[in-house]
């Protein structure tokens, strides 16, 4: 394969992985407005596509598994295409997390909202506004904006200590509202971790500038 075929391959490959950037950050937004506005049909729909995040996913690695085995890249190409193989499990993982935010709007169903939700958008948007930028990030090949991302996940930890604390404070003063309080934890959880998932995904992309895998997101606060 020419060089040039080569590389066309690989812009394709990173494409593919802002496509699937894509369809994760809007699984996370639907899932949370699905929650907020008690939107059944939307949660489900979620759920239902969570199905074409898993096959984007496996279409990628399938491309980055054939280019390894028939070109051999070396060096800073193979860093690429590993950091990709990478990054798609994450995204993916982070497309079952806003499938099990669906599945708890389903299962919340019409059930008295306990609270208000504003922390939890604001967990859930923060997270998306990470996954953009940290993606941004890789396809610039711009190590330093991906530990800013990483940073900042410090503040969906704080939202989530918020959130939980808030949560077990309803739970004590009124047993009655456990089961309730509990389903939100879960989210809060799910975009916790979803955060999480961001800073792997910029340590992918120190690792392709550098070479060096540098752990991230230890909590500074």
């Amino acid at each position: 394969m020419p060089r040039e075929s080569f590389n066309r391959h690989l812009r394709e490959l990173q494409d593919d992985v802002l496509v699937l950037g894509s369809m994760v950050g809007k699984a996370i937004e639907r899932s949370t407005e699905a929650l907020k506005k008690r939107d059944l049909e939307l949660a489900r729909q979620v759920i239902a596509d969570d199905g074409n995040i898993n096959s984007k996913r496996f279409e990628i690695e399938e491309k980055c598994i054939e280019l390894i085995i028939t070109q051999q890249p070396m060096a800073g190409d193979l860093r690429i295409i590993v950091a990709v193989l990478n990054i798609v499990v994450d995204l993916e993982r982070m497309g079952d997390h806003a499938e099990g935010n669906a599945r708890i709007a389903v299962m919340i169903g019409d059930e008295p909202p306990l609270k208000p939700l504003i922390d939890l958008p604001r967990m859930a948007q923060k997270t998306v506004e990470m996954l953009h930028r940290s993606l941004d990030a890789f396809i610039e090949r711009d190590g330093e904006a991906a530990k800013k991302v990483s940073d900042e996940d410090d503040e969906v930890d704080q939202l989530y200590d918020q959130v939980f604390r808030e949560l077990l404070t309803f739970m004590a003063e009124d047993t009655r509202t456990i089961s309730r309080a509990t389903r939100l934890i879960w989210v809060a959880h799910n975009l916790e971790r979803s955060a999480d998932r961001v800073t792997n995904i910029c340590e992918r992309v120190v690792y392709v500038v550098t070479g060096k895998m540098e752990e991230m997101g230890v909590s500074k606060y």
